[in-house]
């Protein structure tokens, strides 16, 4: 199928469901008013020293019929139900697909649980996704994304394919973690997180936060949405760098970049903003800035929203990309918290107060452990 004859695909509701908020409109409203989600935490079971993080609080109702769900599948269930109510979709059509995305899932339950057998099932991603589509009632197998922090992304690439392969009329995305010991350890034991809060793209920036919440959206390719926004390309690459370290070049990012726009049939100039992945680690921010440059995007207004959310690593990817969709309705871009002075060599246009804008598109970007990259573009 050539690309001039795929159907278009259409955005239809969204929800994020995090510590800022229960509902998309509550998280952009605190983001307009300049609140952040991550605070300092002393909390022993998650770190034996003090973590900058946005995380929920512990009396927390995600759903009001939790028995037998995990926190992680609890957020699943919460943020799907928002926005399906929104969208009036039946999850029984046929023609409807489930597609969750995460990085870490039930991980949790290795620090709490006696492994066994029983164990290894329910950790097990295939689990949570068969309980979250039997609770909706989903016709179709669901499709599980877990490809490190570009798997938010990767789900909404994923979605489109699919839709525009005519297999589906629409899919439903959505994308959660949890923040555990267990991962808390790992990103220390890289020495990826700041003992601050973060600082995306800065010279003084040291690591990233953490964070955790859940984000769901609708796309379809029937027509009666066609004044939506629509998601119009994508691309993912793999740079083969290192496990944990990003190329130093960008070269793989920027091609993921270059894919997209040329998917979307756009060309730089055709980009209003750029919804940066902005993790505040030196190798990262260094890394994407220069697949910034080398794509000609440098001058195009850019934030980063770790400093409201901390990383939600495989949420990450949907939250932001929610959120920049309602600043491309709204032509209102969200600033780059914790963002002062250029620290990366190649100087990208960081966003540093609130800025109206008119424009038609926008680029969302990650990238991810074991050198994973990713790229969409959504549009008017």
């Amino acid at each position: 199928m050539s690309r001039a004859s795929e159907q278009d695909v259409f955005v239809v509701a969204d929800n994020i469901y995090s510590p800022l908020g229960k509902t998309t409109a509550e998280n952009f409203q605190n983001l307009k008013n300049n609140v952040s989600g991550v605070q300092l935490h002393n909390d022993d079971s998650l770190s034996p020293t003090p973590l900058f993080a946005s995380i929920f609080s512990k009396d927390t109702q995600f759903i009001t019929c939790g028995n037998g769900y995990t926190k992680f599948e609890q957020l699943l269930i919460a943020s799907l139900s928002d926005v399906l109510i929104l969208s009036g979709i039946d999850p029984e059509d046929k023609k409807t697909v489930l597609i969750i995305s995460t990085t870490k899932g039930n991980i949790s339950l290795l620090e709490t649980e006696t492994n066994s057998s029983e164990l290894q099932n329910r950790v097990a991603l295939t689990t949570s996704a068969k309980l979250v589509a039997k609770h909706f009632g989903f016709s179709n197998r669901p499709v599980i994304i877990s490809n490190a922090c570009i798997s938010g992304i990767m789900s909404i690439i994923t979605g489109m394919r699919l839709l525009r392969s005519a297999r589906y009329e629409t899919a439903v995305i959505v994308g959660a973690d949890v923040i555990s010991r267990f991962i808390v350890s790992g990103f220390q034991s890289f020495q990826a997180l700041s003992v601050q809060a973060c600082k995306p793209f800065d010279k003084d920036r040291n690591g990233l936060n953490l964070g955790e919440g859940a984000a769901a959206i609708v796309l379809s390719t029937n027509k009666k949405f066609k004044k939506n926004i629509k998601v119009k390309g994508g691309s993912v690459s793999n740079d083969a760098n290192h496990i944990s370290g990003p190329s130093r070049t960008g070269k793989e990012l920027g091609h993921a970049i270059e894919q997209a726009l040329r998917d979307a049939n756009l060309i730089a100039g055709d980009v209003g903003f750029i919804s940066a992945h902005g993790t505040a680690t030196v190798y990262n921010d260094e890394m994407e800035a220069n697949a910034i440059g080398l794509t000609g995007l440098q001058s195009v207004p850019l934030n980063s929203l770790k400093g409201y959310y901390g990383h939600t690593l495989g949420a990450a990817g949907l939250i932001e990309s929610v959120i920049s969709i309602h600043s491309l309705k709204e032509n209102w871009i969200i600033p780059t918290l914790g963002f002062d002075k250029t620290g990366v060599t190649t100087p990208v246009n960081v966003c540093t107060s609130p800025m109206h804008i008119d424009t038609t598109n926008f680029l969302k970007t990650a990238s991810g452990f074991g050198g994973c990259n990713a790229a969409v573009v959504f549009g008017k």
